[in-house]
């Protein structure tokens, strides 16, 4: 695999990119995609002495030339002629700009950029061996498409990512989503790719945005075969997402056998979250990063790199879904008990709703599910159907 010129001494097993600027990705004071769940977070993982500043590194901006590695360079244009208010209103619609999901704000291209840069800061860290694992919790942007903004999302860093290693890095790369909606403008990005393995487990299209991420799409051309997904039904609890999870994860991964895993970590499958149908609890977000973590060792010398994502209970859910990333990354098992009575004490004044007290879920959270075994059963289905060529192709050759 090549390797980049420059100092490839360890930092660190793991590194955090985050800078305060992440927070200018903010399209309106009411819209639920909210960066200050990264504030929050950090803030968390501080509180319990799992952070240090030396871990942290901060993003750069995405040059042009990153961008294009994916996105057309007029959308690009028009972007940095909407953040500027140049870009007329009919022209806006053209690129999905302007959108109730997506609006335009002042800088837009700047801070969308600053995403993508942290993203490309961490694959940076992890592929010249400055670090075994990356996480940078304010990328995950998956929808946005070449030519247009799509879903809160105007650049796709995990896109421009993926492109980014195989032209720099030459690796081969295993996406895995576990956002509640479809990662559908990665998925697209690297359909006809066999060189990009995309795994995604979502909230079925049949109710919620993007419409997209169905059993049978699973690559074209060269790329056939190398695009799994798992569209888990409304209402999903915790045993029945694990088992797809684990299952699809485990057995993608032995098929694909990858250089470099990147994981797409949305924490809107939780029950809470107000814009999904899916009822798992915390008790999800332990266990994601686990088996990431030990994949990444068994495939790819660690190779990790993390992003966020979706996540839209950012005071009662996301900071303990994320911080449990970071931990699982140093093998820090301090997310039991209470939460820090400071850091409950600092953020309850701006919160709208009552701060978690305990790492884990009550056992009450929701009331029992009516039709939990259909839906267990008709999940364990699914994932039998997605994983059935490649189950036949591992049989068929070891006859």
């Amino acid at each position: 695999m090549a390797q980049p010129a420059g100092d490839f001494t360890m930092i660190h097993d793991s590194v955090f990119i985050f800078s305060e600027d992440l927070l200018n990705y903010k399209f309106s004071k009411n819209h639920p995609f909210n960066q200050i769940r990264l504030k929050l977070t950090l803030d968390l993982l501080k509180n319990i002495n799992a952070i240090e500043d030396c871990h942290i590194i901060p993003p750069r901006q995405a040059s042009d030339e990153e961008l294009h590695l994916i996105h057309d360079p007029n959308y690009v244009n028009a972007v940095k002629l909407a953040g500027r208010g140049n870009l007329p209103e009919d022209i806006c619609e053209n690129y999905g700009l302007g959108t109730e999901d997506t609006p335009i704000f002042q800088n837009m291209h700047e801070a969308s950029s600053l995403l993508v840069g942290g993203t490309l800061a961490a694959v940076d860290a992890v592929m010249s061996g400055r670090a075994k694992h990356a996480l940078h919790l304010g990328g995950g942007l998956h929808h946005g498409f070449r030519g247009k903004a799509s879903g809160f999302c105007i650049y796709n860093d995990s896109s421009v990512a993926i492109k980014y290693i195989q032209e720099k890095y030459k690796a081969r790369i295993l996406y895995v989503d576990t956002d509640a909606h479809h990662g559908d403008g990665v998925q697209w990005s690297f359909y006809d790719d066999p060189d990009v393995c995309t795994l995604s487990i979502h909230e079925t299209g049949r109710y919620l945005f993007p419409g997209t991420g169905n059993v049978n799409e699973r690559g074209q051309g060269k790329g056939y075969g190398f695009s799994f997904n798992i569209p888990v039904d409304a209402f999903t609890e915790d045993d029945s997402w694990l088992h797809a999870y684990r299952t699809a994860f485990r057995e993608v991964a032995e098929f694909f056998k990858p250089d470099v895993i990147l994981t797409q970590n949305g924490a809107d499958a939780h029950y809470l979250d107000p814009l999904t149908h899916l009822s798992s609890t915390i008790k999800i977000y332990r266990e994601i990063p686990k088996l990431a973590h030990e994949i990444a060792h068994e495939y790819c010398d660690g190779k990790w790199i993390a992003v966020g994502g979706g996540g839209y209970d950012i005071w009662r859910v996301v900071p303990r879904a994320w911080a449990m990333i970071w931990l699982e990354m140093t093998e820090n098992s301090n997310c039991y008990g209470n939460i820090p009575e400071e850091w409950i004490n600092k953020w309850k004044e701006h919160a709208p709703v009552p701060l978690p007290l305990e790492w884990d879920d009550p056992a009450d959270l929701y009331k029992p599910i009516p039709r939990k075994s259909e839906i267990t059963e008709k999940n364990a289905r699914t994932v039998d159907k997605v994983l059935y060529p490649i189950r036949n192709r591992t049989m068929t050759e070891s006859l």
